[in-house]
């Protein structure tokens, strides 16, 4: 049973890391835009840095689930 439960949260923990990804890359394309007014830019650098902590915490805890998975 624990197999299937880390198996389970292996999947659920990679989908939330490369939804992590994605709005990383989005927010960075936000903070780069020169069009975008500064507090717009500053918000957008701010939540990629969360979202980077964010999808690191996902991916090492897919890789904790996966290799629990196997045994």
């Amino acid at each position: 049973m624990d197999k299937l439960q880390n198996a389970a949260n292996y999947v659920s923990d990679t989908v939330k890391g490369a939804s992590s990804t994605a709005s990383k890359e989005a927010n960075k394309e936000v903070a780069k835009d020169n069009s975008a007014d500064i507090s717009t830019r500053a918000s957008a650098a701010k939540d990629a840095l969360g979202n980077k902590v964010d999808e690191q915490k996902h991916n090492t805890s897919a890789d904790v689930n996966r290799e629990a998975a196997k045994h």
